[in-house]
Parts: C-alpha cells; sequence; structure tokens
C-alpha cells in the first residue's frame, strides 16, 4: 500500500523556511510529493481575530502557535498588508518543482479563502483561483496540473469552478476512502478528488503528545488500504521537522511507498462517484468538506 503524501504551504515563512527543509528531506530519501502552494498576500495573522470564537482560541491555546508559528506569522497582514509570496519567494517555489514534485495550486489569499469562500460570488471564486494559478504557472514555467483548497473549504460552486481550468485532479475534502470523482448537484464531474484520510498535526496536538504522535499515525493506517497525509511547511518543515523525518523513515521501514497524491488515482471510470457535505470534524475549527456518506455510484 501506499502514503500520498501532501505538503500545504501556506505562509511567507513556511515557504522561504519550511519548504527548503522539507525538499532536503525528501530528497535524501528519495520521496516524490505533492506541494500546494499559497502564492497571494500573506495575510494569515488576520486569523488573530478568531480568538474571540472559544473553538479556534482552544486550538491556539492547543497547538502553542506562537512558539510553532513565530510570532511574525500571527500578525502578517493585520497592521500592514502581507508579503506577496509568489513574487517574494519564485525561485523557493520553483525549486521543488525543479526536484520533480506535484506542484499544485493551493490559494491566492489563504486568509481571505478560508474565512469567505461560502460568501463570495462565482466570479470572485474564479478570479481567486485564476490568479493563485497564473502566478505559479509563470514561477514553474507551465500549468499547475492539480489543487487543493485552503482548509478544506470547498463547495458544489467551487467545485463547478474548477472543472473550468486544466486541473487532472483535486484535494479538496476529507474522508476514509480513496479517490472518487465529484458530483455538483446533477453533474459528474470530470476531475477526480483525492481525500485526504489521516489527521494532522494541529488536529490532534494537546490530545497526542508529539512523542507518541508518529505511534498514533502508523496505527491509524489501514495495512490493506492507501492513505493520504497533509503536513504543513509551517510545522513539519520547521519546528516539527525532526519528529516527521523520523516518521518517513519508519513508513518506508514498513514497506510502504511515500508517493504524490496523482499517483493513487487510477483508471477514472473506474472510481466511485460521491458528492461532498460541510461538517465540522473534530480538532478544527469551524466546516470542511468531507465526502457524503451515502455509497457512490459506479461510472458506466
Amino acid at each position: 500500500m501506499r502514503l500520498g503524501l501532501r505538503i500545504d504551504v501556506d505562509t511567507f515563512r513556511g515557504t522561504r523556511d519550511g519548504v527548503p527543509a522539507l525538499r532536503r528531506m525528501l530528497n535524501e530519501r528519495g520521496i516524490k510529493a505533492s506541494f500546494f502552494f499559497t502564492v497571494g498576500p500573506d495575510n494569515m495573522g488576520r486569523h488573530i481575530f478568531r480568538l474571540l470564537r472559544p473553538t479556534f482560541l482552544r486550538k491556539m491555546l492547543r497547538t502553542r502557535a506562537g512558539n510553532l508559528y513565530g510570532w511574525n506569522i500571527l500578525f502578517r497582514g493585520t497592521i500592514w498588508p502581507g508579503p506577496k509570496i509568489g513574487s517574494r519567494l519564485a525561485s523557493t517555489i520553483r525549486a521543488a518543482s525543479d526536484d520533480g514534485h506535484e506542484i499544485g495550486v493551493h490559494a491566492w489569499d489563504h486568509h481571505r479563502w478560508q474565512m469567505r469562500v461560502e460568501h463570495m460570488s462565482s466570479d470572485e471564486l474564479a478570479e481567486e483561483i485564476r490568479m493563485a494559478h497564473e502566478q505559479l504557472k509563470e514561477i514553474i514555467g507551465f500549468e499547475p496540473d492539480c489543487s487543493a483548497v485552503a482548509g478544506w473549504r470547498c463547495t458544489d460552486e467551487v467545485l463547478k469552478i474548477k472543472a473550468e481550468f486544466p486541473f487532472r485532479y483535486n484535494s479538496d475534502c476529507r474522508g476514509s476512502d480513496g479517490p472518487f470523482m465529484p458530483r455538483a448537484g446533477d453533474r459528474i464531474l470530470e476531475q477526480p478528488q483525492v481525500p485526504v484520510t489521516l489527521p494532522t498535526w494541529d488536529e490532534v496536538a494537546g490530545q497526542v503528545s508529539d512523542d507518541h504522535y508518529n505511534d498514533y499515525l502508523l496505527d491509524l493506517m489501514r495495512a490493506d488500504q492507501d492513505e493520504v497525509l497533509t503536513i504543513h511547511a509551517e510545522a513539519e518543515g520547521m519546528s516539527k521537522a525532526a519528529m516527521f523525518a523520523e516518521f518517513l523513515d519508519r513508513v518506508q521501514a514498513s514497506g510502504r511507498e511515500v508517493v504524490p497524491l496523482g499517483s493513487l488515482i487510477g483508471d477514472h471510470e473506474s472510481l466511485p462517484t460521491s458528492s461532498i457535505d460541510q461538517r465540522e470534524i473534530e480538532g478544527r475549527e469551524g466546516w470542511v468538506a468531507v465526502v457524503a456518506p451515502q455509497p457512490g455510484v459506479m461510472l458506466t
């Protein structure tokens, strides 16, 4: 069985510091992964206003966010506009592409998408994706052919808009099974979805200690099924790098191959179909897109 490795890069600091560290880690082990980049303004510090919400405040305390991410991240884009990640750090992003990793669209403005997606018009949603797609294309020299929305904030309208872009696949939701063809209303869209099946570090921090986190993840991985894990350049590429390196060594020692998400997709005609719902999941504040519980219908 395989482990699909998805790397979300949300911030300026995560791109500048976390991505080079992860590249070295992966190159040393001969691993290719899927990097999803935020390339517009780093306004992530605006999440500070969510501290008024008890669930978000508890998460910040649980993960010791100030120590984990750095105070410059936590206030980025609050007093003054955040720096444009793609234009300032193009060479860092390009280096990940040159290494042979899959490069995909994460967001233009991560904070805006995560906080406003359900309130934006179709034109606004399309413009956010277009700006990110065009900036990433300019950086790596070819069209990025995959995407993963910020914060798993995805709706049927987002799926329909993404269908207008040349994405080979998307990873916009959480689930327990493998890739599927998404339904949006009465349409079956042609871009497969690759759901994330394992929890992220920040979702279990405070419940599972770092000393036991790798054991926890390995115990969750089913011997007869591919799994998908999301890590963040701001965590596993920085303060949690040693923990993640040990995890990779243990996964490889177990015989499970670590691969980009695109490697998990087989023949489209053999994939089940399913719709997505918006629900809350344990350890994450607010709703995320999840695979709908009803059984999929096989394509004919």
